[in-house]
């Protein structure tokens, strides 16, 4: 594996797409019709309990009509998580797993084809339970820098993030499997404007020097935050179509994401601090879409008033000193991560718990702005 230079990074992240610059410049914007989705609109994040594709995909259609997502399922094991999910996108970049994880391998094995099997189900069964569906759909797959930080290197039991060389690769796999990825799910629902999530959980402590190594007596070496920037625009710029980044962790780096072209942002509102609102109003300003983590993911949380939920959104928009009016159209309420640790039951309260704080926030803002 050759190591890169980033200024040859940044020379293809110039290149990297005029048609997803032009539609990153048509849907990032503070005009109402800028964003995929409608006003007041809800989501999920990613994952939902149970082993049962069809299930899942039934209550997700169910209960988050206007903004519906591909669920899933790590209830089922091996493959099933965000990890061997998005390593099944991979191209020419085979993996495996280890009682630690995931790690680089000499050839495709049992381990990639379960996991590309898995997604195989759970599109087949999105398919038939979006049949005619028309509107926002979003999709989420592991980012490079958490996938780096989680993937070992196949010499050794050392993230790939230590190799710079090994980080390069992976990110250009990564966003060809990701490009066709999107391909594949836009024949399937032909209807549904795009909107592809990546996951990077990982991303603080990468630009914080906090992920370690094999060893756990030391880390890896902070990455530059231009090139963490240039390594997730990559992948971003690749989908072709309108982009989050999602991270549920404290010091999420809000203007690195701006910078990467991100059309949104995913983060879990509990773990805002004080300091974080001046680059939250900073990235809304320049138009970024907010998807808020408002409803802890716990078997009581759905249980309390959405109006609750919808005032703690409405407390956050007016912080920024933002336009009121803008924030039906630029703010989702999703739950605050995944719902597998949840019971189907929980799970499905609260999706329709965000649905109707999303409905709800609008109206709270308005009544105040009177």
């Amino acid at each position: 594996m050759s190591v890169p230079t980033w200024a040859h990074m940044s020379a293809n992240r110039a290149s990297a797409g005029s048609a997803a610059g032009l539609a990153r410049l048509w849907f990032v914007s503070s005009d109402a019709q800028s964003y995929p989705w409608a006003a007041g609109s809800a989501t999920g994040v990613g994952s939902m309990p149970g082993t049962d594709p069809t299930q899942a995909c039934a209550v997700v259609m169910g209960e988050l009509p206007q903004f519906p997502y591909l669920p899933e399922l790590p209830g089922r094991g091996v493959g099933a998580d965000i990890i061997g999910r998005t390593a099944s996108l991979l191209v020419d970049l085979p993996v495996e797993t280890t009682p630690r994880g995931w790690k680089f391998a000499t050839h495709s094995g049992r381990d990639q084809r379960r996991a590309a099997g898995l997604l195989s189900f759970d599109l087949d069964a999105i398919q038939q339970a979006a049949d005619g569906y028309a509107g926002p759909f979003k999709i989420a797959v592991c980012g490079p820098l958490t996938l780096a930080a989680r993937i070992e290197l196949s010499r050794s039991v050392n993230p790939a993030l230590a190799d710079l060389g090994a980080l390069a690769d992976l990110t250009t796999s990564l966003a060809e499997g990701v490009a066709a990825h999107v391909l594949g799910v836009r024949e399937r629902i032909p209807g549904a404007t795009l909107v592809v999530q990546v996951d990077e959980p990982e991303l603080p402590a990468v630009l914080a020097g906090r992920v370690r190594t094999a060893s756990g007596l030391n880390t890896v070496p902070a990455l530059d935050e231009i090139a963490a920037s240039d390594t997730l625009h990559s992948v971003l710029a690749a989908t072709g179509a309108f982009t989050v980044v999602h991270c549920r962790a404290a010091e999420f780096p809000f203007l690195l994401v701006k910078d990467a072209d991100a059309g949104a942002v995913g983060f879990d509102l509990a773990l805002l601090e004080h300091d974080d609102i001046d680059a939250v109003a900073e990235i809304a300003e320049a138009g970024l879409g907010l998807l808020l983590g408002a409803v802890p993911t716990s078997e009581k949380a759905a249980a309390r008033a959405a109006r609750d939920t919808a005032s703690a959104v409405v407390t956050l928009w007016r912080r920024t000193s933002l336009d009121p009016g803008r924030l039906a159209d630029q703010v989702v309420v999703t739950p605050a991560g995944g719902l597998a640790g949840l019971s189907p039951e929980a799970a499905r309260a609260t999706l329709a718990h965000c649905r109707e704080a999303a409905r709800i926030a609008p109206e709270l803002i308005e009544e105040g702005a009177q």
